[in-house]
């Protein structure tokens, strides 16, 4: 057969793969975002964490015109569900929305932890901030931070306190009540804020530090009293109660994140658009009023570099506390 009876054949194949390039090439240049995004909250559904998500996502489906679907993935402390997005492709497409534990806690309080949270994560934006507040029981004897203190000097070992658990929040700052007062007090860890706040109504505990969001309403039912809360400025749920460090407890403070993440790797250029869309999220009303005046936390919409700032400085800090107090994991 002569080379010319091949010629349609050749120019149709060379049609065929230059078409297939064309469409390769406009793949890969499609607008972002071009499909689904998958938001995953490395804890159970109904915490704050997960809540926050879901109200942005809601929010930045509409901002960004594809939806956000929130995927809960818990287990350790929020470690599997971060190190899912930490190996998933650094495409955008796969976000976390975390708060401080397995950020700047986990790294310094277990021995191995999955991943690096400075290396192999890019903060994207902390979305809120949020405190706890030292409360006691309604029957309670004490009356003042004061006596807590003094019995805690006293009578070492002897008054307990609860948490959500080993490392969370609450127990944090009953540590550090413990180290800045000189007193000593027992943690009894609990599985959530519940079954704490069982015990601590019953009588078994002297103390907790709860969330500013769990406790309001049963200080406002009068069955908790409240005598200071644990961030630098007083919650707005509850301006009347002085903060830790109003109390006398100098450099005092708890207070803990949720914030927006992304793998490794991912361009700065999809990170400060997803960084814009947070910030325009904590502009809107629906936004503010189901996560600032009705959760009670702190709204902050940062950029990337100033939540990686807060994230470098919060590790030193819990690394330091972690070690001070001799906290252990289980």
């Amino acid at each position: 057969m002569r080379l010319h009876h091949f010629r349609p054949l050749f120019w149709l194949l060379a049609l065929a793969l230059g078409a297939t390039g064309l469409a390769s090439a406009q793949a890969q240049i499609q607008p972002y975002p071009s499909r689904p995004i998958k938001m995953v909250v490395p804890y159970p559904a109904g915490g704050n964490a997960d809540i926050t998500g879901r109200v942005i996502a809601k929010k930045m489906s509409v901002l960004l015109n594809v939806p956000v679907v929130v995927e809960n993935r818990s287990g350790a402390n929020g470690m599997i569900g971060t190190d899912a997005v930490v190996r998933a492709a650094a495409d955008g497409y796969t976000l976390l929305m975390a708060a401080s534990g397995p950020i700047v806690i986990n790294p310094v309080l277990y021995a191995k932890v999955p991943y690096d949270p400075i290396k192999d994560l890019m903060p994207i934006s902390q979305v809120l901030s949020f405190q706890y507040v030292l409360v006691v029981p309604s029957s309670s004897p004490f009356n003042s931070l004061d006596q807590i203190t003094q019995q805690g000097k006293a009578q070492p070992g002897k008054l307990s306190f609860g948490s959500t658990g080993i490392g969370g929040g609450g127990h944090l700052a009953g540590e550090m009540f413990s180290l800045l007062s000189s007193a000593q007090f027992n943690h009894v860890p609990y599985k959530g804020s519940a079954p704490a706040l069982v015990d601590l109504l019953g009588g078994q505990l002297a103390f907790t530090f709860d969330t500013v969001l769990t406790a309001s309403p049963l200080i406002q039912d009068k069955r908790l009293r409240a005598f200071a809360v644990s961030g630098p400025k007083r919650a707005r749920s509850l301006p009347d109660i002085p903060t830790m460090q109003e109390a006398g407890f100098k450099d005092f403070d708890i207070t803990q994140f949720v914030g927006l993440f992304a793998p490794a790797g991912t361009d700065p250029a999809l990170i400060e658009r997803l960084s814009r869309s947070t910030q325009q999220a904590l502009e809107d009303a629906e936004v503010i009023e189901a996560l600032q005046t009705k959760g009670g936390n702190d709204l902050v919409g940062n950029s990337s570099a100033q939540f990686a700032e807060l994230i470098k400085r919060e590790l030193s800090m819990y690394g330091a506390l972690v070690k001070r107090a001799d906290i252990k994991a289980e």
